[in-house]
């Protein structure tokens, strides 16, 4: 039997498996780019709580440029990182490529978002200046009226005076209208009861004593009353207006007067003045 020579044994096959980038790498590029996202959220928050806080802005825009500094520095140490990451996780140059686009978009955004917050900065500045000017603006004003009213006072005091009344006594100051009636007011001496009375046959009520109307004549400035204090009738006739009308009460054993200062058909205007308890 004549014997064949060995075949060639089948040369082994080597499959050399060549897959794609392992998920676990994709996994932690996902977790930075997360965590990039996380710190562009994070900014963002930090804005709108400055500008809710819009009358503070001045004072905190220090603290601001130095949080937004922070974040910076931080996003710089992480792309450092990833860049070495990738190194050691052997990332393919599109994986990288698209990690700095995103970088650079983060930073372009941070770029345009303190571009804004400035201007807003400098638009609350100009506002506070604005309101600050007005505010200075309405305090002269104030100024020069408080001015002009303790001018005008001043006036109204110099011309309060003395005379003597119907009873021969001389009077305490006399107002001679309403501005100089408000002036008797604000001393305090002596308490003042201001009346418009009409001609009625009732007598009316004047602080603690009662007067009736019975005559005008306001184109002589005169009129005639009666009085009514202490149960005791005093008719006070032919009075001429500004002319200190007084009497006496048993109650007090001191001066009362009335002064008319306005007399129109059937009116008179003026005040009762009586003596502090």
């Amino acid at each position: 039997m004549s014997t064949q020579p060995n075949a060639p044994a089948p040369a082994e096959t080597y499959q050399v498996e060549t897959g794609g980038t392992p998920r676990w790498i994709i996994l932690v590029l996902v977790i930075l780019v997360a965590g990039m996202g996380y710190l562009i959220y994070a900014e963002n928050a930090s804005r709108k709580s400055l500008e809710a806080s819009v009358a503070d802005a001045n004072k905190r825009a220090d603290f601001l440029a130095g949080k937004i500094e922070q974040a910076d520095s931080r996003i710089a140490d992480l792309k450092g990182q990833l860049d070495v990451t990738s190194q050691k996780l052997g990332l393919t140059e599109t994986e990288l490529a698209r990690a700095r686009d995103i970088a650079q978009g983060v930073r372009k955004q941070q770029a345009e978002s303190e571009k804004q917050l400035s201007a807003k900065i400098g638009e609350v500045q100009q506002q506070n200046e604005a309101k600050i000017s007005a505010v200075s603006t309405d305090l002269s004003g104030t100024k020069s009226d408080v001015a002009a009213t303790r001018k005008d006072l001043e006036a109204t005091k110099s011309k309060l005076e003395r005379t003597i009344g119907d009873a021969g006594v001389m009077s305490g100051l006399i107002a001679r209208n309403k501005e100089e009636l408000d002036e008797l007011k604000r001393r305090g001496e002596r308490n003042i009861f201001d009346f418009d009375i009409g001609k009625s046959k009732d007598p009316q009520h004047v602080g603690p004593i009662l007067i009736k109307l019975k005559k005008v004549d306001p184109k002589h400035s005169k009129y005639t009353m009666e009085v009514i204090a202490d149960d005791k009738t005093i008719e006070k006739k032919d009075k001429n207006a500004l002319e200190p009308v007084q009497f006496y009460t048993r109650s007090t054993h001191q001066l009362f007067e009335i002064v008319v200062f306005d007399t129109s058909k059937d009116k008179i205007t003026g005040y009762l003045s009586t003596p502090k308890q």
